[in-house]
Formats: C-alpha cells, structure tokens, sequence
C-alpha cells in the first residue's frame, strides 16, 4: 500500500520571465514537481508516481528513478508542451500548450492501491469524472484544481467551467484552490466563505493560497491561516503550487496537524521560489525557514 499515488503528466516547459529577463527550456509538470519534492524530503513516505510521456521526455523518467523515485510510465504519442510567461508580478502568468498528452484511463491506474491519490491536473480533460470516483473508493483523492478550469483554444489556455465540479467534488477529500479558482469555482469573492461552500460540496480539507497573502485551510469546521514567508529572491514561480502540494500531503502523511501541514508547505514553496526547476533543499532547510518565521 502506497502512502501517496501522484498522477500526471510531465511536460514540456519554455518558462519566460521578465525579473529578471531569461528564457528556460525544462521539463514541468504538476506531478513532476511533486516528484522531485518529495524525492528531496526523508524516504519515511512511500511515494509512487504514474506519468504518460513520449519517447521524447522518457530520459527525464529515468532521471527520476536513478533517484530512487518509483515511476510507473505509460506511452502516449505525444507530450503536454506548455509555455509559461511570466509579468514583474509572478502570481500573473500567460500560458499556450503547443502540443497535448493522451488523457488517462480506468485500465491504466486499476491496480493501484494508495491511501492517497494526487491527480497533477494540467488540462480539464486529463481524468474522465470515472475515474475520480473510483479512485475515491480506494482512498483520499487530492485534486489541485488548476487543470480543471483551463482549455486549449488554438494553443491559448483559456479559463472554462469545471462542468462536473458538484459530480467529483463529492469524492474528493483534499482541493486545493487560488483565490481566483475559488472564486470561479464558487462566484463568492471572499476567500473564506469561498472555502466553506466548497467543504459543504463535499471536500473535507480545502486548502486556499493567496499567492503573497499565505494560505488559509479549511478543515473540521475551523479555518488555519498560514503567513507567506519572504523569499530571500523570487526568481520563477512554475511548480511553486504543486510544491506546497507535496509538502502538504507529505506533512499530513506524517501525522502532522493541519496548521503544521500549512506551515511545512508553505516554508517549501517560499525556498521554491528562490529559483527555477522543481525544489532542491531538504527538510532542515525547510524547518528552518519556520524557525526563523515564528
């Protein structure tokens, strides 16, 4: 039994910043960051990761497991390739996908079994609604609703409806949300009335960033707010979600309470931000930077 199942897609990445100016080719992708970040953090949680890659982006799989990272990799023909644009404010961003993977399918995840499963949305059509279900008979989906709020029009990621939201989120015990995806998700601008609405649809740990603002989580009817801790540079935000992601799943796994998940999360994304490509640091570091918050 796996501890954390994450499922996604690893894509390919032209990331464009302005501050400052520089263009990185690399690979991304929600469950490749998660990856790497929990691959950073003690072995004490055991982490498995289903990917669909092309031939093309299969040595980055195998760079995954020459680190020890359990990864199990379908084929698919063609690969999610995302190009990111980064404003002077990095919570704005633009986005195209120059190309797009094979969606996931009920054959291919059938035999996992995990206490968790992370499903790294990129696009609304990653996961059919059959899929979520049955997972969510096996154990605690946590979805990060990104993917499910974007389209490809002509290569431009445009926002759209999560059709199906009220169907899934049902089954799903851990969402996480920006304040615009909570707005969009719900048509209420407050953060935390936001989140109530979405627990009361059913999700039992709604997790909202607010970008420079921190994070507030809803959970047992009480909301725990974490502060945003100063990155000591900002250079490239891309994965920075999915990096609170791992933490907080890997920090829940452990035991830990949720203010303390919120905290270990956010202290992860904070060292994320200092620089680009997925996180590098390890749990002193992390530990470290709540120290120095407190």
């Amino acid at each position: 039994m796996t501890d954390i199942c994450c499922i996604g897609h690893i894509t390919r990445d032209r990331i464009i910043t302005t501050n400052p100016p520089a263009t990185t080719h690399c690979a991304g992708g929600s469950a490749y960051y998660m990856a790497w970040a929990i691959e950073a953090l003690p072995r004490d949680v055991d982490f498995h990761m289903i990917t669909s890659v092309s031939s093309e982006v299969m040595p980055e799989v195998e760079k995954l497991r020459q680190a020890g990272i359990r990864v199990t990799a379908f084929e698919s023909k063609n690969n999610v390739f995302f190009e990111n644009k980064y404003g002077a404010n990095m919570d704005n961003r633009t986005q195209l996908v120059l190309s797009k993977s094979a969606p996931f399918t009920l054959e291919q995840l059938k035999d996992e079994q995990s206490r968790v499963y992370y499903l790294g949305t990129l696009l609304a059509d990653d996961f059919a609604p059959e899929i979520v279900e049955y997972l969510a008979t096996k154990g605690d989906v946590s979805i990060d609703v990104q993917g499910y709020l974007r389209e490809v029009v002509d290569e431009e990621v445009c926002a759209c409806e999560w059709t199906d939201k009220l169907r899934l989120l049902k089954h799903t015990a851990i969402l996480k949300v920006n304040e615009w995806e909570c707005l969009t998700l719900t048509g209420i601008s407050d953060p935390r009335e936001a989140a109530q609405q979405i627990h009361e649809w059913g999700v039992r740990e709604v997790i909202v960033t607010l970008g420079g603002g921190g994070s507030v989580i809803f959970a047992d009817d009480k909301f725990y707010e974490t502060p945003a801790y100063q990155p000591t540079k900002l250079v490239d935000a891309t994965g920075c979600g999915d990096t609170y992601s791992a933490g907080y799943l890997y920090a829940r796994s452990r035991g830990m309470s949720y203010d303390e998940s919120g905290k270990f999360a956010a202290a992860m994304c904070t060292l994320k931000l200092e620089h680009t490509g997925p996180f590098t640091h390890n749990i002193e570091d992390v530990y470290q930077i709540i120290k120095k918050n407190q």
